[in-house]
């Protein structure tokens, strides 16, 4: 929690600092944020390939846990769908950009903001980039603060599917906590799978105009 709240001050201070005109024209130029993805690209790879518990959960894979990510991509997706349904400012596609985050906000608002700007323009780019931050780290949080209610009322696996990409570092700890430290290997695994499709779905959502 104490992460995404440091995040929300870094928007809110570049926000500021944006509206005050007191940096340079330079890092106001679009092209920088597209530098910024690469390299934030190139972080998710490098911290994913350095994971020196990756060639164990790759060893220990079976079928079956594939079904854990599945559910959690398939139900995100699902009911940002829904949602979209009583939001008319915004499309499906962009209800599902949004959502194909699974609480990596920094990644997929980034990519949202950078790859939507060309249909919807840069105030209607920003605001939907905007969203898709604020609605991954509240998921995040969602997952942190309600980890003991959801093992109570569904079962062990059910912070894992809330807490999204998460589940590999930040809401690992709180997961081990609750769900029993034998859920340690699903957790990262599911982590791990789901990090790994974000920025694919949010690509392909943000190509629908």
């Amino acid at each position: 929690m104490k992460g995404s709240l440091v995040v929300v001050g870094f928007f809110v201070l570049g926000c500021l600092l944006g509206w005050s005109g007191a940096l340079p024209d330079v890092i106001l130029e679009n092209d920088i944020t597209v530098y910024v993805l690469y390299l934030l690209m190139f972080l998710v790879g490098l911290s994913i390939g350095s994971d020196k518990k990756l060639k164990q959960i790759l060893s220990s894979i079976r079928p079956r846990l594939l079904l854990v990510p599945l559910s959690t991509i398939v139900g995100t997706l699902s009911f940002s769908a829904l949602v979209s349904l009583f939001i008319t400012q915004w499309s499906v596609f962009d209800c599902l950009a949004v959502g194909s985050g699974f609480a990596y906000y920094s990644l997929s608002s980034i990519l949202i903001t950078e790859m939507k700007t060309a249909s919807l323009g840069v105030q209607m780019a920003t605001e939907l980039g905007t969203i898709a931050l604020m609605a991954n780290i509240i998921r995040e949080i969602f997952a942190l603060l309600g980890a003991p209610l959801f093992v109570r009322y569904f079962g062990r696996l059910a912070p894992i599917c809330a807490g999204g990409a998460t589940t590999m570092d930040t809401t690992l700890p709180i997961i081990t906590r609750y769900a029993g430290k034998d859920m340690v290997f699903v957790s990262i695994f599911h982590g791990i799978l789901v990090d790994f499709t974000v920025p694919f779905f949010v690509s392909f959502f943000c190509s629908f105009s």
